[in-house]
């Protein structure tokens, strides 16, 4: 399995990084076709409503019902969540793997300039390529 996602979003993702450092920044991944999660077409950025967001984020949870709402209704698909380690490397934290939900979902982690995607699964995080695609 590969991620493919477009430049455009990818650089969405890094501003949303910088604009948001020193917390940690955190949204949502979209993706329009239910039958391939993987390719990532949309990104829900959320405020990081975390009370020590320097080292922790939660999204907003109104937008996170929100969309889910809008994804049984027939909307975008949530591929999974995005967030920022302003001063860690784009990998999950001890913090990350004791916290996550073990969905299945995509995270994408950004740190130390670079971003690195991440299926959230039963046996913790496993790295997954991405390719960015703008056709």
């Amino acid at each position: 399995m590969r991620v493919t996602i477009s430049s455009a979003l990818m650089e969405e993702m890094f501003d949303h990084a910088a604009s948001a450092a020193p917390h940690e920044a955190c949204g949502i991944m979209l993706a329009a076709d239910p039958a391939n999660a993987e390719h990532i077409t949309g990104l829900l950025p959320s405020p990081n409503v975390h009370p020590a967001p320097d080292t922790h984020f939660e999204i907003d949870p109104q937008i996170l019902v929100d969309v889910l709402r809008q994804e049984r209704a027939g909307g975008a698909r949530v591929a999974g969540y995005y967030h920022s380690h302003p001063v860690g490397r784009a990998r999950p934290s001890a913090t990350d793997g004791a916290l996550s939900p073990r969905d299945g979902r995509l995270w994408a982690i950004i740190g130390e300039g670079t971003a690195a995607f991440w299926r959230d699964g039963e046996d913790g995080f496993q790295k997954v390529s991405y390719l960015i695609d703008d056709r």
